[in-house]
């Protein structure tokens, strides 16, 4: 039954609904699978609307991709991230000697067929076709995140005052403020900024022409930290968290349940917001989506005393970032295409500090190991946020690439919106399962 015809009605202090972590038997209208940001704001927005949900992830809130980011909710994106059409750049791409992108020679041959989607999906008419139809979702990303952050009291996990591209040669920032100049119709504020204006504003970078301060985007010390504010929250209206593994969903009379035993529960409509692990889920359902990975990693350093960062930093001709964290100075890296679960390859993460302490005086790792996680990849770039075709009450969340932290409220609002019959703030049609066929196997 589509949740548009049920009422919405129910509190979400409902003595008749339990509530808390891991209740058994709970019954619900909503189970949301995924408690990544994606997954955590599509339940507080239907939460929001009436709506009693259950959350289920097998692990805590937050501990997976939404952890492992530069922290960045990216409103100055306008234009995604697409496939160089410039053959000198995809040269050196194939290469495989860049520090931006790397790739799993074994992996690749099995890509071969996303990638030329991708490709096609980033020619110069498609591409302006593809921003313009996220840029309802880039816009209000900011007011989304605002609205959840103060609700969650997590306020300090936040800041403004944008990020800075940093280039060390005069002629790549010359043509990063000629694509600048080109995005005017947005209306985004940035600042180009010469060497001796980069070192006002973060005085312990070197060797640097100077950069491009982008000055909408707001950043967070902590997403993994701000997406459990944002389950705590949830946890706190009444929501049920319940830890399970998702791919025990199964359909019932009633609609569908989840879990075994003791962390079981039912409900009439389910959301998979399981980031990389969507594909999994959805090709038990009969579903079959063209969904590749870009994994990236992570490390924290530290910094001594009075040497750190204002703003997260990033290098593009390098592919990462340098970003303040509550941890330390995270360094993310760029783009690695290789199976999800493949073991970590090193020398991306190596050759990304390496270039990192040419300009920044990083101190020494902190962390045991390098965290690594995989970005969920459409090669037309938009996420799917909608209806599945062939299953009633089954709604899909995922599929957000580069963007999922910066478009998890956004998405949560967008979805519950459709799922609960209101008018919804944008046109979801472009997210629509429907443009990969439905995504049925056949």
């Amino acid at each position: 039954m589509d949740s548009s015809s049920k009422p919405a009605n129910h509190a979400s202090g409902d003595p008749g609904r339990k509530t808390g972590s891991n209740p058994a038997g709970t019954i619900c209208d909503v189970i949301v699978l995924g408690a990544g940001v994606i997954g955590v704001s599509v339940a507080l927005h239907l939460q929001a609307r009436g709506r009693a949900v259950i959350l289920v992830d097998r692990g805590e809130p937050g501990a997976e991709t939404s952890h492992g980011n530069a922290g960045l909710v990216e409103r100055s994106s306008v234009i995604p991230y697409a496939m160089p059409h410039d053959f000198a750049q995809l040269v050196r791409y194939a290469s495989n000697r860049t520090t931006a992108l790397r790739y799993s020679p074994l992996y690749l041959p099995r890509m071969l067929p996303w990638l030329a989607s991708y490709w096609w999906h980033s020619g110069k008419s498609r591409l302006a076709r593809v921003a313009a139809e996220m840029l309802p979702l880039i816009e209000a990303s900011i007011h989304e995140h605002e609205a959840l952050v103060g609700a969650a009291g997590a306020q300090s996990l936040m800041r403004n005052g944008g990020w800075i591209e940093i280039y060390p040669r005069a002629v790549d920032l010359a043509r990063a403020r000629k694509a600048a100049i080109g995005l005017a119709d947005y209306g985004l504020r940035y600042d180009v900024l010469d060497a001796a204006a980069l070192r006002q504003r973060e005085p312990h970078l070197s060797n640097l022409a100077g950069a491009i301060h982008w000055r909408d985007p707001v950043t967070s010390s902590d997403p993994g930290g701000l997406t459990r504010a944002y389950a705590a929250l949830f946890v706190a209206r009444g929501g049920v968290l319940l830890k399970a593994d998702a791919m025990t969903l199964d359909r019932t009379a009633a609609g569908w349940s989840v879990g075994e035993g003791s962390a079981a529960c039912t409900g009439a409509e389910v959301v998979v917001a399981l980031g990389p692990w969507s594909g999994d889920l959805c090709q038990r359902l009969g579903y079959r989506f063209p969904l590749a990975f870009k994994r990236g990693y992570h490390m924290h350093y530290s910094v001594d005393e009075g040497r750190g960062l204002a703003h997260p930093v990033c290098d593009p001709e390098a592919g990462y970032v340098l970003s303040p964290m509550r941890q330390g100075i995270r360094l993310t890296t760029g783009v690695e295409l290789a199976e999800r679960d493949a073991p970590a390859m090193s020398r991306q993460l190596v050759e990304a500090e390496a270039a990192a302490r040419l300009l920044f005086p990083l101190g020494r790792a902190i962390d045991p190991e390098p965290w690594r996680g995989s970005r969920p990849c459409f090669p037309d770039m938009k996420p799917v946020i909608g209806k599945a075709a062939h299953h009633p009450g089954l709604w899909f969340a995922f599929g957000h690439a580069h963007h999922g932290f910066t478009l998890g409220p956004v998405t949560g609002r967008l979805l519950a919106e459709v799922m609960t019959g209101e008018t919804p703030f944008t046109d979801p049609a472009p997210y629509a399962a429907e443009r990969f066929g439905g995504g049925r196997d056949r």
